[in-house]
């Protein structure tokens, strides 16, 4: 048997193969060089952008949790400019896409960014955030209210000319109903799920484990809860899917795209083990060979079959 097609589209961006890497665990791709073959990776998704530069939240940032971990990072990054002058001129010695997560606290600043990409040469899309407070409908984040969610990807859609691929959160009450808002607002293709909110209490201290209270739980804990959100979502709308959320090996991969995900990304995995996007697309290569299957494709989906 030949070797199985590995190639996916998302939205127009081919893929030569459905490993990615979610935003804010991989830096800007330098950071894991050392231990990863970047050009290997169906795409790079960076950690996630501001107009600004953010200092983040105050630490402790992160905690270990059963099966997983717990973050309160706050968006800390360099700001947009210092993305393009200092990061993307390394990246775009690999032939792998990369995706740039942007993230606003209004619609003004997701514009923003998303201008100063777009006219960027070695940007192949947009993953816009939409789990960002919207400091105009007091704090309330984006991703939390469909037609907030539907008006940043209006916007972002107008701003540029790239695929816009919207990252959904799963702390909503239909995560359905939020992905079919953004599809008619133009959303070319959706990622999910973002973390779950969550938070830990150090008995000790007798304090919040978090200097920011609350967090994001990533990690195995949370697969169930994102494979069932990729599920849901296949269902409600007909644009490509990232699935991501817990996954460690190329099983977990797998579920995700039985379930409808066209693509994967890691996320807490790389912290664990640096190498572990490599071993999940070798593992889901060796799966296809042993079923002969000749095409990942064949794949997406099939749960609901």
């Amino acid at each position: 048997m030949n070797k199985p097609n590995l190639t996916v589209d998302i939205a127009g961006l081919r893929l030569k193969n459905p490993v990615l890497t979610a935003s804010g665990t991989f830096g800007f791709g330098s950071e894991y060089a050392p231990f990863v073959d970047l050009n290997r990776l169906g795409g790079i998704v960076v950690k996630g952008l501001t107009l600004e530069p953010r200092l983040g939240n105050p630490p402790p940032r992160m905690v270990e949790t059963p099966a997983g971990i717990l973050n309160s990072i706050g968006l800390q990054n360099p700001g947009v400019d210092c993305f393009l002058a200092e990061h993307l001129p390394f990246l775009r010695q690999f032939a792998t896409p990369v995706i740039a997560n942007i993230a606003g606290n209004s619609l003004q600043e997701y514009v923003a960014v998303a201008e100063k990409l777009t006219g960027a040469s070695g940007i192949a899309a947009l993953e816009v955030n939409i789990s960002c407070p919207n400091v105009k409908r007091g704090g309330l984040q984006f991703g939390a209210d469909p037609s907030a969610a539907a008006q940043v990807t209006r916007a972002v859609k107008k701003a540029t000319t790239l695929p816009v691929i919207v990252k959904l959160s799963p702390n909503v009450t239909s995560i359905g109903e939020v992905a079919r808002a953004v599809a008619e607002a133009g959303a070319d293709a959706l990622s999910l799920i973002n973390t779950l909110a969550g938070m830990t209490i150090d008995i000790r201290r007798r304090r919040p484990a978090l200097g920011n209270i609350t967090g994001g739980l990533s990690g195995p804990a949370i697969r169930p809860v994102a494979v069932r959100a990729v599920w849901e979502v296949y269902q409600a709308v007909k644009l490509p899917i990232i699935g991501m959320g817990g996954i460690v090996c190329a099983a977990d991969a797998l579920e995700f795209i039985m379930a409808g995900a066209r693509a994967v990304a890691v996320g807490t995995a790389n912290f664990l083990n640096p190498g572990a996007t490599m071993e999940i697309l070798s593992g889901i290569e060796r799966f296809l060979e042993e079923n002969e299957i000749g095409d990942i494709n064949e794949l997406v989906g099939i749960a609901h079959e």
